[in-house]
């Protein structure tokens, strides 16, 4: 069983900055990929972020590259997600997501995923 519990969600300015943190239950977290979606109000859920199991390789959705960083801890089963630049559009439910299938499906959400609760995040104009 596989239980992922985000953190570190909040309400910030527009160019503000916010870090987010997944922690997995996962003994075996280190041989799969993680993944950041978001969904916003009255929209479908959409990929953010992924990053391969041994941190090697990451993925950015278009509408953050360049002000999103993910990053993981093997050792502490945890995955992050640096946002800097924050704009009203980043407002959403962040909800992080472990990938049992490896990287090819790293931007499917589908509920093949092992999903976390989601944590708010509001952008203040």
């Amino acid at each position: 069983q596989v239980q992922l519990v985000e953190s570190g969600g909040g309400l910030v300015q527009a160019g503000g900055s916010l870090r987010l943190s997944c922690a997995a239950s996962a003994r075996t977290f280190r041989v799969y990929a993680m993944a950041w979606f978001r969904q916003a109000p009255g929209k479908e859920r959409e990929f953010v972020s992924g990053i391969s199991a041994s941190g090697g390789n990451t993925d950015y959705a278009d509408s953050v590259k360049g002000r999103f960083t993910i990053s993981r801890d093997n050792a502490k089963n945890t995955v992050y997600l640096q946002m800097n630049s924050l704009k009203p559009e980043d407002t959403a439910v962040y909800y992080c997501a472990l990938e049992p299938r490896g990287w090819g499906y790293m931007r499917t959400g589908d509920s093949a995923k092992y999903w976390g609760q989601g944590t708010q995040v509001t952008v203040s104009s």
